[in-house]
């Protein structure tokens, strides 16, 4: 999904959501030696990925062309990144901003809990090592908006995301997870910090301002979907 630019730092054990950060927001350990391994070979994919894409173009860039890039075998491509759009896109925030939510307070209106959790993931994800520098993650972004294959295998990630995330809200609100205006809402929520991704890609923002951008889009749709909710 995650996920972006480091945000202010904040008073320990807080998010720049202004909430007690929860597993979700704790700092992990440091990986073992062979998930550290693990860490370094993708991310030497990836960048050597996006070099070439700068270079020559997505389309023809092969996966062949990007193993020897990074100096590994195409079989050790595929190990990581099944398909060469999971290259760019694969980053599995849906999982964490669900483990989010679930740690925010039970009395927490529930669009505003999801809004903090989507924020807190993306916060996190501007943070992580090793993440995408701000040249890379505009790449992505442009990268998505130019490419049919990329924005369709996106489009799918954002519709298994929100599912994911309905269904967690519904056990918030007492509503069906299948309910039209929950899905509406989760969806709308997603959306906004997708475009927010797309505004600043296409801006000259600097990196960080994207925090900030990304709480400004989340909190116009979190206005516009209280009532919806039964929540204001």
């Amino acid at each position: 999904m995650k996920p972006m630019a480091p945000a202010p730092a904040q008073p320990s054990g807080t998010s720049a959501a202004g909430s007690p950060t929860g597993p979700a927001g704790a700092a992990a350990a440091r990986p073992g030696l062979r998930e550290r391994k693990k860490i370094k070979t993708r991310r030497a994919i990836r960048k050597a990925a996006y070099r070439l894409f700068g270079e020559q173009g997505y389309a023809a860039t092969s996966i062949e062309r990007i193993a020897d890039e990074a100096e590994v075998s195409p079989s050790t491509v595929f190990r990581y990144f099944p398909t060469k759009e999971d290259i760019v896109l694969t980053d599995e925030y849906g999982p964490l901003v669900h483990d989010a939510l679930l740690t925010r307070p039970a009395d927490e209106p529930p669009v505003t809990a999801l809004r903090r959790a989507l924020l807190e993931v993306a916060e996190q994800s501007l943070h992580r090592e090793p993440g995408p520098g701000p040249a890379e993650l505009r790449q992505r972004m442009r990268l998505v908006q130019d490419v049919p294959a990329l924005r369709a295998r996106m489009t799918e990630q954002m519709a298994a995301t929100v599912e994911m995330l309905a269904s967690a809200l519904a056990g918030r609100t007492g509503m069906d997870e299948r309910s039209l205006e929950l899905r509406v809402c989760t969806g709308a929520l997603v959306g906004a910090l997708a475009e927010a991704l797309f505004f600043w890609a296409e801006s000259d923002e600097p990196r960080e301002d994207l925090a900030g951008l990304l709480d400004r889009s989340l909190r116009v749709v979190e206005r516009g979907t209280l009532q919806t909710l039964g929540t204001e």
